[in-house]
């Protein structure tokens, strides 16, 4: 016989639902956004390690610091210090907004509930799916283009395909991602486990390959890209802003991860162990080889895809190409689908299971790239470029997500005190349908920073726009809660 009430139990600090009737028959539940039982969560600190590492190494991350040096005006130097200063800084929110989906098993969607409503969690949900079927689309040009050139290698007749040939290792990528994700957490857990000890020997492969033909001395003496006489700091702290930007979007949804670890110190430790030095060593890794690829093919490669398809050798094109396919699957499966497959399934679970929704998230990541598929079939000529979509307007939008992290840390850390209404989150009585004190958090943050795109006068606040959205969107939002009882009174008085 089904039960009525649903149930909470607590075992070491980990929450548990059995879920009753009343859960069961919400529409806001399915059985892939259900809290996790404590026997599902099976991932150590050295799971969550190997999660970080995969994602970390990977094409994106190895042009970074020639993002920073090309486009923010930054010496070499200065370039990977932003990016590891970012990343410990990131770490932050990263791990505080992984505490309640490891406390009580719940995904990023679920845990919005809480901060922007029921039916409101739906619209930072979409903020974030549509950033990270951004991400997925660029992610999979690039494991298209692995596919291409290992198959290239191995069929003398692939190379004549050009751009078709990528389009089609776009698609036969694209299709794998999709499976890998459809099969569930275990295969993401596994996926990662096994390739983060490849990755690493592909970075240590790679850097033996290039140091003899690069001088660390020269590389570190070449001048920044700025102004002479120009101060460092408002050119550091805009690429500080724009590294932390990179994986702000994770900051939101690390619930989708931290909801199957064992426990909060392996969540914590398997972030601080996996993240900042993996993102510095690879990228600086990605420096090195750009200062070196003009000796080792003769001209300036700054993507390894591309680089190493310059190899005369077709055996070892092929095994860098399978190692950089699995480098990039690694990253996009778990960075850019789980978290619009559980954004997309909040909209309405009872109609949206996991399978719906990678699909729907494969094909609007489809949609974003059509453009950039098009140049490479010769239907379209165009001038933008993959580049330019990566280092612009994706870095720039990611940042316009921090009053989201603010909200999300505020919410449950100073609101709720670490206390959540399990079966509540699931219902439609406990919790609002909108918390406009969410969204009033958010929109003045998000409409501050677009405004000052038009000030120079307010230009910083752009500038720094994930620090100035997340700390002013957890005021706002702290302020508005403090306050409810008097603005109660207010109401009823008037």
């Amino acid at each position: 016989m089904q039960q009525i009430r649903s149930q909470v139990t607590e075992r070491d600090g980990l929450f548990e639902l059995e879920a009753g009737s009343d859960v069961l028959d919400s529409p806001r539940y399915n059985h892939d956004m259900a809290p996790t039982k404590v026997h599902e969560r099976t991932w150590n600190k050295w799971h969550i390690t190997a999660l970080w590492v995969g994602m970390s190494i990977c094409v994106p991350t190895y042009t970074l610091g020639g993002v920073l040096t090309a486009y923010f005006g930054l010496s070499v130097g200065e370039a990977l210090l932003a990016i590891l200063f970012a990343n410990i800084i990131v770490l932050i929110p990263l791990t505080l907004n992984a505490f309640p989906g490891t406390k009580y098993g719940v995904p990023f969607p679920v845990l919005l509930r809480s901060s922007f409503g029921i039916l409101g969690s739906n619209v930072p949900c979409l903020i974030r799916a549509l950033v990270a079927c951004g991400w997925f689309g660029i992610q999979t040009m690039f494991g298209g283009l692995a596919i291409h050139l290992f198959l290239g290698s191995v069929f003398d007749g692939w190379k004549s395909l050009g751009g078709t040939g990528e389009v089609i290792g776009f698609m036969l990528f694209w299709a794998l991602n999709l499976w890998v994700v459809i099969r569930g957490a275990e295969s993401i857990k596994w996926l990662e486990t096994l390739s983060a000890p490849l990755l690493v020997l592909v970075g240590v492969g790679l850097l033996v390959w290039a140091m003899p033909n690069v001088s660390m001395t020269e590389l570190m003496a070449i001048p920044p890209k700025r102004p002479e006489g120009a101060s460092v700091v408002s050119y550091f702290a805009a690429g500080l802003t724009a590294m932390v930007g990179f994986w702000a979007t994770l900051s939101l949804n690390i619930p989708d991860f931290s909801r199957y670890a064992k426990s909060q110190k392996d969540q914590i430790v398997g972030q601080i162990v996996g993240l900042p030095l993996t993102m510095f060593l690879f990228a600086a890794l990605g420096v090195v080889m750009t200062a070196a690829s003009v000796k080792l093919v003769g001209v300036t490669v700054s993507d390894p895809v591309t680089l190493i398809g310059h190899i005369q050798s077709p055996v070892w094109v092929a095994v860098a190409m399978a190692l950089i396919i699995i480098a990039t699957l690694s990253t996009n499966t778990a960075a850019n689908i789980v978290s619009p497959t559980n954004d997309f399934q909040n909209i309405a679970p009872k109609v949206i299971n996991r399978t719906k929704a990678v699909m729907l998230t494969g094909l609007v990541g489809l949609v974003l790239m059509a453009h950039e598929l098009f140049k490479k079939l010769g239907l379209i000529v165009s001038d933008v470029s993959l580049e330019t979509v990566y280092s612009n307007w994706l870095l720039g939008y990611s940042s316009l997500l921090g009053p989201i992290a603010g909200i999300m840390v505020v919410d449950y850390f100073l609101i709720k005190k670490q206390q959540l209404d399990l079966a509540g989150l699931y219902r439609d009585d406990v919790y609002p349908a909108w918390n406009w004190f969410g969204f009033i958090a958010f929109g003045v943050p998000v409409a501050l920073t677009l405004l000052s795109l038009g000030s120079d006068a307010f230009s910083w606040f752009y500038s720094y726009g994930w620090f100035t959205g997340s700390a002013l969107g957890g005021v706002i939002y702290y302020g508005l809660c403090v306050m409810k009882p008097q603005l109660s009174i207010v109401k009823s008085a008037v």
